[in-house]
């Protein structure tokens, strides 16, 4: 096949099928809209250790999904091609967080969206979705479990704070214990009746108690 035979196959007249002011504002609005995602993910994640290259990966993923549906829905044929292409590419990355899933989908969403030219759907959709995942993640409650860490020097000081401590909380459950000469230590899990932490001060200055420590717990990991 020569150049000329490429001209007169219509191999560039695909230039002009997307326009290139299409192709600005779509773009620049995948990349607004990506950096919205970027900041809720930011202020939202509640994981161990924060991942930026996540972040970035999302605005990536809003325009990078603007891309190929723009070009799939210039092309019918194309769009066969693009999906048995994409249909060979595997992930590996293990996702630890299931909140992570929720943004993944909500960057190609966006992406898709964008592309199709709804561009109201996008972004009241996201400013919604935002919104929602602000209020709903970062609400603190004190009904959420806590677990408390007890280092008792006898049995008679293990059985006082344990009795102190139902007394303060809403629930009181033990989760563990470990038993050494001169030592005893307990893992309870606590539903608190307010925000009120001030009975951990009280409970490590009881006597025969060597310490007491409040952790955070959400059922995957204590922070």
């Amino acid at each position: 096949m020569t150049f000329n035979d490429i001209f007169k196959s219509g191999f560039l007249e695909n230039i002009t099928s997307v326009s290139i002011l299409d192709i600005v504002i779509s773009l620049t609005l995948a990349f607004g809209l990506g950096m919205f995602i970027f900041f809720v993910y930011k202020k939202t994640y509640q994981g161990i250790m924060y991942s930026s290259s996540f972040g970035t990966t999302l605005i990536a993923l809003t325009m990078i999904t603007t891309v190929v549906i723009l070009a799939v829905t210039s092309n019918v044929v194309l769009s066969l091609g693009m999906v048995g292409a994409l249909s060979i590419v595997r992930f590996r990355t293990a996702i630890k967080e299931p909140l992570d899933i929720a943004f993944l989908f909500w960057s190609i969403a966006v992406g898709i969206v964008l592309a199709a030219g709804m561009i109201p759907l996008a972004v009241t959709g996201s400013v919604v979705i935002g919104v929602t995942l602000l209020v709903f993640v970062n609400r603190k409650s004190h009904l959420n479990p806590y677990i408390v860490v007890l280092s008792c020097a006898d049995v008679e000081a293990e059985k006082n704070a344990e009795a102190f401590l139902k007394n303060q909380v809403q629930r009181c459950v033990v989760k563990s214990k470990t038993a050494r000469k001169g030592l005893i230590e307990l893992n309870l899990e606590i539903r608190m009746k307010d925000d009120n932490t001030d009975f951990v001060n009280v409970l490590s200055g009881m006597n025969g108690v060597n310490s007491a420590v409040l952790v955070s717990y959400n059922g995957e990991y204590m922070g």
